[in-house]
């Protein structure tokens, strides 16, 4: 899992650093908000951890600037300022969970592990669907992939929002003919197989992460 730390104070941001990298994380450290934008919408990241009190842009900006670019990677922010104004600032940004400062490693750890469980999971948040870096949004009904719109046909539309709706469970494909075509039985032909290529085309060849998977003998299933 990459995770973009922006922290200027160099012993903490090594703290970070060893401590993250010790327990399986691949952490790149950006020392200013400026070098942290760039590297935020150049790369891909699954979690930003931000410290507020940056030179240049400080972490609060830095933050807005994100979500301001459709990116919905996780972000924790790391702030001194523990009074409830600026943690609320903070949240309002788009940070998706704040760490006050001094804290224990153990407890940064923790928020981590929460938040890559809440990223992973099927979840509708705004009225969007997601998994990894892919996004369904039921209003717009959009389907962006790494922040990069997906055109889908209607059938491939509704057999994506299946999947998605019940991702990491294995879907047969007798389920996918009662849900996606409206049918209760056998269709002769691969018509499943056939829809369920085209999607993983549009969805995975490009795109890493790889989501959209086959279960020999049983069907398929959407996991990161």
């Amino acid at each position: 899992m990459n995770i973009l730390l922006v922290e200027d104070e160099p012993s903490i941001a090594g703290m970070i650093n060893k401590g993250l990298t010790e327990a399986g994380y691949t952490v790149t450290i950006a020392p200013d908000g400026n070098t942290g934008f760039q590297m935020a919408v150049g790369n891909t990241y699954e979690l930003f951890i931000f410290d507020i009190m940056l030179p240049g842009i400080n972490g609060l900006e830095l933050c807005r600037m994100i979500r301001k670019s459709k990116n919905n990677t996780p972000i924790l922010l790391l702030t001194a300022l523990g009074t409830t104004d600026n943690v609320v600032a903070g949240l309002d940004t788009g940070a998706d969970d704040y760490l006050i400062k001094p804290f224990k490693f153990a407890e940064l750890l923790a928020r981590i592990r929460a938040l890559v469980r809440r990223k992973s999971g099927s979840f509708v948040e705004e009225n969007k669907l997601k998994i990894a870096d892919l996004e369904l949004d039921l209003d717009a009904r959009i389907v962006r992939r790494n922040n990069t719109e997906v055109s889908l046909t209607s059938t491939e539309y509704r057999m994506l929002e299946y999947f998605l709706k019940n991702q990491k469970k294995v879907i047969s494909r007798m389920d996918l003919l009662e849900n996606v075509w409206g049918v209760d039985f056998n269709m002769a032909t691969n018509v499943v197989d056939v829809y369920v290529n085209y999607l993983r085309k549009k969805i995975d060849k490009d795109f890493e992460p790889k989501l959209l998977h086959t279960v020999i003998g049983m069907g398929y299933i959407l996991k990161d």
